[in-house]
């Protein structure tokens, strides 16, 4: 090679690299919430693939925790990017407010968060981006309130998400009581008693035992949600609600969230592979 064919080879490598790099686009996304009449955003993660194929793609929700938004997943886990690449999904980071413990709150119209997951956000991404509009193609998983919120909402709603995961989920509301801003979605627990055993998921599961959704979830054995995890899965056993739980190392913490979603991605993956 001459010195000046070695030249140009030298200044066109990094470009073709960097053109054959696969990585995930990031969309931040405001989408109108008619039930609390404003705009609230999400995070849309494509895959690179996106952008080159006709097909469309299953999404994989997931849901931040207690005194969160939308941006908390992609900013502490950058890695999602990869796993879209990797599986060829979309991840979708919708905004739960602070507290909203994903659920309408019977207490506050201004949190209406069951209704805006499941019918305005997937509305939105349906219409909005090269999805694939069935239950088969689409899960949801969370941490903490998340994780709550990701139980709760595929039980009450099998015909919208076909896969559900919870990593160190609070599963039990009436554990929190005046924590977590329980207490002001919920009502005092003498009035509003039948909600605050119906938002939990626990309770939920009494009538849902033959529900077709498909259930992983996960807590750290030094975690302060440990137990109602543990009852949960025993709760699940009692009832032969077929379900995949593990608890690993590890506490409440962006570390153990990190390491656990994984698994919850490759389960996903296999759901979304054995549909029709």
């Amino acid at each position: 090679m001459n010195a000046r064919k070695k030249t140009f080879f030298l200044i066109l490598l990094p470009l073709l690299c960097t053109g054959f790099a696969m990585s995930g686009t990031v969309d931040t996304v405001d989408i109108y919430s008619q039930s609390m009449r404003k705009n609230i955003r999400c995070v849309v993660i494509k895959p690179d693939i996106y952008k080159f194929k006709i097909t469309k793609f299953p999404v994989v929700y997931l849901l931040h925790g207690y005194d969160g938004c939308y941006s908390n997943w992609i900013r502490k886990a950058p890695a999602l990017k990869d796993y879209a690449d990797q599986y060829e999904t979309m991840i979708v980071c919708p905004d739960g407010a602070a507290g909203s413990w994903y659920f309408d709150s019977p207490v506050d119209p201004s949190y209406r968060y069951e209704t805006h997951i499941v019918f305005e956000v997937v509305s939105y991404i349906d219409s909005h981006y090269k999805s694939l509009a069935d239950r088969r193609y689409r899960a949801i998983t969370g941490l903490s309130m998340g994780g709550h919120g990701a139980l709760f909402l595929a039980l009450r709603h099998p015909d919208i998400f076909g896969a559900a995961g919870s990593m160190s989920g609070g599963f039990d509301l009436n554990e929190l009581k005046r924590k977590f801003d329980v207490y002001k979605r919920v009502g005092d627990t003498l009035t509003h008693s039948d909600e605050w055993h119906d938002l939990s998921v626990i309770n939920l599961l009494d009538r849902c035992a033959n529900t077709p959704v498909k259930i992983i979830f996960d807590c750290g054995v030094n975690d302060m949600f440990i137990e109602a995890n543990r009852r949960t899965h025993q709760k699940m056993l009692q009832l032969k609600i077929p379900h995949v739980y593990s608890e690993k190392p590890g506490g409440h913490s962006w570390d153990y969230w990190t390491s656990s979603l994984p698994g919850h991605l490759l389960f996903f993956h296999d759901f979304f592979r054995k549909s029709p």
